[in-house]
């Protein structure tokens, strides 16, 4: 030992610095605080990652016929449940335990096709009648196949994360000797010397250990270096190999922060974010550097780190904004549900045109992405209440349409039953009085159901046919008048036609006229009065076509334009608009059979005409057009439909 105490270099540190190995050196307590100041910023770094808990596979409430899916497609890789599982069992199969971001990816989409599929269901279900409440979700293997294999996912990854905390423990005592042991030679310079390359070796294990326990991870830290610190303290090297260990020092500290500035370019912020982590694990094991370096070099770290963790800050920021822009867009859809009133809807027509709103609705909200967390299930429950309510109300209604129906249908096959029992009477005053009041009772009446409509129609005239043509064989004194009144429609009839010949003489004021003559003649022959109705109206229909042509193909053409309209955005209602047109027509042309039976039934044998009777043939001339029109609408519908679609065509082409 000298005069001036300093230990002198061993024999061992010698040859360290001979094979270029770096020499330790003491450090100040300026630079421990720097170190710890580094860990902290790591630390703090570290914090600012969102941790995403592992949370169990649950079920989900099923959307109503608004979902969050859309319709479209739950993810670009995975269209159906079934792509989701099979993901799913090759990550099983890798027993690897997966990354988490991939299975909560998975889980996300699977339960959004899962709630799409129960949602069709559960509109299907309310659409032919059900009640929302009374809807119950079958089993789906799909979703039980997949929460079997999640849960053994699960498993797995508990048992790694059991194994990575075991291996922490013993990361942990094995540190924690390593420290001892530096205390230990760390309690006078020959030792120290002496221990130099022990020492080095203790330092390179603990760079080979892995992670300890977070709780523990920082005081673990900072007793190693501190006991390190003090090591470096008691020996006094010389300058040449402690300026070797700066220069080395800084090389590796330097390539890190290269590595971390390049990471600005990365367009994964997550990635970026995760390497950053890694490379402040790396930097904090590296020794010092030159003292007057010292702050430049962790000035030069931290910038680098802080463009990183304000990129990962911003990314979670755009996310939380883009959720608060997908909550006010579903609140606002919420909203519009919300408002419709459906104690005013009371027709067919202003129900369907409300669920057409309602499912378009719906169908926009699969196009919004999730709100927060917290937030969607709450607006979803809130959006699906909504309409619950209206289909719930509709459902009611439907209900209420179909006793009334019911209803109706008994009151007509009473009427029915009478018609029948009339028929073979020869009281040819007071039954014919019976069978009319049973035609207006019988008009009064409100629709029955479709599939008995025509067989009680069919029914109820046969009776009254049988009845009136038996009345007028007996009543063959009045069939001379009825040749006069013959001869006299057949004379409106011509002069009809030479109007509809010279369209120049021809006005709507003189058609009316003679019109009106004929609806004041009396009964023709019954045999005759088909052939010349029909005579009569296909003249005077082509004298209306003649006058009201322009009307009637604005009408029809608004119509069409219509029709192509919704075939050009894709509505499928093309089906439900022809079956409501002919409920239309059939209903019009019912209503027409009735108003001719009538207008044989009654007396017009009055000169000065009988006002009942042109009142109806007024009413007649009217449903008339209106059933042509309803003619062209439903040609009109069943040429679109025949119609081969734009894909179709282009295939065609295509060929």
């Amino acid at each position: 030992m000298s005069e001036t105490n300093e230990l002198q270099p061993t024999p061992e540190v010698e040859a360290a610095e001979v094979q270029g190995t770096p020499a330790p050196q003491a450090e100040t307590q300026a630079d421990m605080s720097k170190q710890q100041e580094e860990a902290a910023v790591e630390q703090e770094t570290a914090a600012e990652e969102p941790v995403a808990e592992d949370t169990t596979v649950e079920e989900t409430a099923v959307e109503d016929t608004a979902t969050e899916e859309p319709a479209a497609t739950a993810h670009p890789l995975y269209e159906t449940k079934e792509q989701v599982v099979n993901r799913l069992q090759q990550i099983q199969e890798e027993n690897n335990g997966g990354d988490k971001n991939e299975l909560d990816l998975l889980k996300q989409v699977f339960y959004k096709l899962h709630r799409a599929t129960q949602m069709a269901a559960r509109n299907a279900f309310i659409e032919q009648g059900g009640k929302p409440e009374d809807w119950r979700a079958e089993i789906d293997g799909a979703e039980e196949n997949f929460k079997a294999i999640m849960a053994a996912i699960r498993q797995r990854r508990a048992e790694m994360a059991e194994e990575v905390e075991k291996q922490k423990a013993d990361n942990l005592q094995r540190k924690l000797a390593i420290i001892e042991r530096i205390k230990e030679m760390a309690t006078s310079p020959e030792e120290a010397n002496a221990h130099f390359d022990e020492f080095k070796k203790l330092q390179a294990e603990w760079r080979e250990l892995g992670a300890v326990p977070a709780e523990k991870a920082t005081e673990t830290w900072k007793n190693y270096q501190l006991y390190v610190e003090q090591f470096y303290d008691l020996l006094k090297l010389n300058s040449e190999a402690r300026e070797y260990d700066f220069k080395k020092n800084l090389t590796a500290k330097e390539h890190l922060i290269e590595l971390a500035e390049k990471l600005a370019d990365e367009e994964d912020v997550i990635a970026a974010f995760n390497k950053l982590q890694g490379l402040h694990a790396e930097y904090k094991e590296i020794g010092p550097v030159a003292k007057e370096l010292r702050d430049s070099v962790w000035e030069r770290f931290k910038a680098a780190s802080t463009v990183i963790n304000k990129r990962h800050q911003e990314h979670f920021e755009a996310i939380k904004a883009r959720e608060e822009e997908n909550l006010q867009k579903k609140t606002a859809l919420c909203e519009r549900v919300e408002d419709i009133k459906v104690d005013d809807i009371k027709s067919y027509n202003e129900w369907e045109e409300k669920t057409k709103e309602i499912i378009g609705l719906q169908a926009e909200w699969k196009t919004i992405g999730f709100a927060s967390h917290k937030q969607n299930t709450i607006i979803f429950e809130r959006f699906r209440a909504a309409c619950d309510r209206f289909f719930t109300a509709k459902a009611e209604f439907y209900r209420t349409i179909k006793d009334e129906q019911n209803e109706n249908l008994e009151q007509k096959r009473r009427l029915v039953e009478e018609a029948e029992a009339l028929k073979d009477s020869t009281e040819w005053r007071k039954t014919s009085d019976k069978l009319i009041e049973l035609q207006k009772q019988w008009k009064s009446i409100g629709a029955v159901p479709r599939k008995y409509s025509e067989q009680l129609w069919k029914r109820f005239t046969t009776a009254c046919d049988t009845f009136f043509e038996a009345k007028n064989a007996a009543t063959a004194d009045q069939r001379a008048e009825e040749k006069e009144n013959l001869e006299a429609k057949k004379s409106i009839i011509e002069q009809l036609k030479a109007l509809a010949e010279n369209t120049a003489d021809a006005t709507i004021d003189k058609v009316r006229e003679l019109q009106a003559q004929w609806n004041e003649v009396g009964h023709v022959p019954f045999r005759e009065k088909d052939r010349l109705y029909k005579e009569y109206r296909t003249v005077a229909d082509e004298l209306y076509k003649q006058f009201g042509a322009s009307q009637v193909r604005r009408r029809l053409e608004g119509f069409q334009k219509s029709v192509r309209q919704a075939v050009a955005k894709g509505e499928s209602t093309l089906t439900r608009e022809r079956e409501r047109l002919l409920r239309i027509f059939e209903s019009r042309k019912a209503e027409i059979q009735t108003y001719e039976n009538n207008l044989n039934f009654l007396n017009a044998k009055s000169k000065s005409g009988n006002s009942l009777v042109a009142e109806m043939n007024r009413k007649v001339e009217k449903l008339r057009e209106e059933l042509d029109l309803l003619s062209s609408k439903i040609k009109t519908i069943e040429a679109e439909m025949r119609a081969p679609k734009a894909e179709e065509k282009e295939e065609e082409e295509g060929k």
